[in-house]
């Protein structure tokens, strides 16, 4: 019988899919280390004797303000064995940001990570009166704040004399209970409690457990923020669920080193990571030898025959096979290798998937299975599966989950995975769930002949134009950040004459680039006025908007010298880019282009 709570799905994990690496993470000494199942069984009972030492109890609040490390599991799973529900906060909030979700969700003990963060909830102490304990996993100077390891070693002399009963270390809690309430973004407005049931989850656990084989990834590695309902659910719930190991990357940065070092068999990830790394093993092809750049373009063009032979449902032709064998030794091989050599596939989400990247990893049988969902969703509503794949599609829905489109072409959601609700806001609540259950997510798109959903954009992203045309920005932007010198590509056009564009250039090829053509520069500012470099962009304008209709053409663009990032608040942290935030920081930038003859 499934798990119905988190903590049950923990225990059963524990006794039937024991392993000494259940979870593993970087040591002081810079090498991973391993925690097998049963210590984290013994510290999950121990945490939670010492929870409710301190007074948590059922449907208390408890937060985590950490980044994606050992205790901010080890928090999680005894919070919710004391019947708590948490609260993730995202590590890269500023202060304001904290105080506002703690002010709204109030509870009683916060754990945080370093002593950043840390010294974030001692600045803003006194506006918490509600917060009784601070847990600091690191070691801190700071006033009335309780080391962790103190707090362990409190729950394992009360363990002492009281071990594991039959029933596990759980309490008595229904998959109906409340386990997390997660805060939007809040980039349109005040951040939102998502709140999430045991139930909710589990559907799309134990969902994922029955189409995916996940059981034979053996290692998985979690870099995405676990405050994130994509990397809670799937990258950490659902892989503990298959029994499989589960390692902490060092941060966004560190990944592609410690893939190699881990060598997982899958990842969560979102499209900028697969993006990053084919850009990489495209500039490494294309820079070397004139060889060596011969068989990447052929390999790029096997990829597309490939891509036409499953359009059109045929077998590929045994010449086409060959070709592909090898192609796979002499390019695909070494793609493989850059992720460590064990990687069977990735499931993204989060944001679209250029399909060229999509078809290119396939080709090199490292599959790319592509979702949909949202943090109300749990957050999965559809998915690409094995043997049920179409490239550029987010999939069919998942079991027991209804999708249909809107007559304004927005798509909504039903199913088990749903949100109990918005905390504290019944009004926003009745707003996006109507009576009937149909949640109405925002997005825009359609359902073909065969029942995929294709995701067109955000409803609140649509581009309406001066002369009342409906534009989607992001099919547009996917065609600009096919070209190799473009990171990033934000479209503006609002209730404007028309379209132009922010682009951000790869100054990694770029800077290549320059250098290869003599041109002379010291900045990315000096980049960023260049003739030569501003004809190249140009070039690029033109070639995508040759393929587009002429209402959605983009007239017009600037480049910009910094990249988008987290810490800016120019991203998400999944990566997607903040329009809103853009246009605002960016908007004397855009005021010119329209203004430029």
């Amino acid at each position: 019988m499934p798990s119905q709570t988190i903590p049950e799905l923990f225990v059963n994990t524990v006794k039937n899919h024991p392993r000494p690496d259940m979870f593993s993470y970087r040591g002081e000494d810079g090498n991973f280390q391993n925690i097998s199942s049963v210590e984290m069984l013994r510290r999950v009972h121990a945490l939670r004797l010492a929870l409710e030492s301190l007074g948590i109890t059922h449907s208390d609040h408890v937060a985590i303000l950490a980044e994606n490390r050992l205790e901010w599991v080890l928090s999680d799973l005894s919070s919710l064995c004391c019947g708590a529900i948490n609260i993730p906060i995202y590590s890269t909030l500023d202060e304001n940001d904290i105080a506002y979700i703690l002010k709204d969700s109030e509870p009683k003990l916060i754990f945080v990570s370093t002593v950043e963060q840390a010294r974030k909830i001692h600045n803003i102490r006194d506006q918490l009166p509600f917060l009784k304990d601070v847990i600091s996993f690191d070691q801190t100077d700071l006033p009335n704040i309780m080391p962790l390891p103190r707090l362990l070693e409190i729950g394992e002399n009360l363990a002492a004399k009281l071990p594991p009963g039959e029933d596990g270390i759980h309490g008595d809690i229904d998959g109906g209970d409340v386990a997390s309430i997660l805060y939007t973004s809040g980039t349109t407005g005040a951040p939102k409690g998502v709140m999430l049931t045991h139930a909710n989850f589990l559907h799309n656990v134990n969902c994922g457990l029955e189409v995916f084989p996940l059981h034979l990834a053996g290692k998985a590695l979690s870099f995405l923020p676990l405050s994130h309902a994509l990397e809670r659910t799937c990258g950490y719930y659902a892989m503990m669920a298959a029994g499989v190991g589960i390692s902490f990357a060092g941060g966004v940065d560190t990944v592609a080193a410690d893939m190699l070092e881990v060598k997982p068999g899958t990842l969560i990830c979102v499209p900028r990571l697969l993006e990053k790394i084919f850009d990489r093993v495209n500039t490494a092809a294309m820079g070397g030898s004139p060889i060596k750049r011969m068989i990447f373009i052929w390999s790029k063009k096997v990829v597309h025959d490939l891509r036409l032979a499953h359009v059109e449902n045929k077998e590929p032709s045994p010449w086409l096979r060959l070709q592909h064998s090898i192609v796979d030794k002499l390019v695909f091989s070494k793609l493989r290798a850059r992720t460590g050599g064990a990687l069977k596939f990735f499931v993204s989400g989060g944001a679209p998937l250029a399909p060229h990247i999509n078809e290119f990893f396939n080709a090199a049988n490292m599959i790319a299975y592509e979702g949909y969902g949202l943090t109300e969703t749990s957050p999965i509503i559809t998915a690409n599966l094995p043997g049920a794949q179409k490239v550029g599609s987010v999939g069919k829905p998942f079991p027991e989950t209804e999708v249909r489109i809107a007559e304004d072409g927005e798509i909504l959601a039903r199913g088990p995975q749903v949100m109990k609700g918005y905390y504290k806001n019944p009004e926003a609540t009745a707003a996006v769930i109507s009576e009937d259950g149909w949640l109405m997510t925002g997005d825009i798109g359609h359902l073909d002949e065969d029942g995929y959903l294709f995701i067109t954009d955000r409803k609140k992203d649509l581009i309406v134009t001066a002369g009342g045309k409906n534009i989607a920005p992001q099919p547009i932007e996917n065609l600009f950040k096919k070209n190799k010198f473009i990171a990033n590509a934000v479209i503006i056009g609002d209730h404007r004459p028309y379209l132009v564009s922010l682009f951000v250039p790869n100054f990694e090829n770029l800077e290549e680039w320059a250098r290869a053509h003599e041109i002379i520069w010291e900045t990315h500012a000096d980049l960023e006025v260049h003739p030569a470099i501003l004809d190249k962009f140009q070039r690029a304008l033109d070639y995508v908007n040759e393929k587009l209709p002429r209402y959605s053409t983009v007239k017009k663009f600037a480049l910009l010298r910094n990249e988008f990032t987290l810490d800016s608040g120019e991203l998400t942290p999944t990566l997607k880019v903040k329009r809103r935030v853009i246009q605002k920081k960016y908007n004397d930038v855009i005021e010119e282009i329209y203004t430029r003859v």
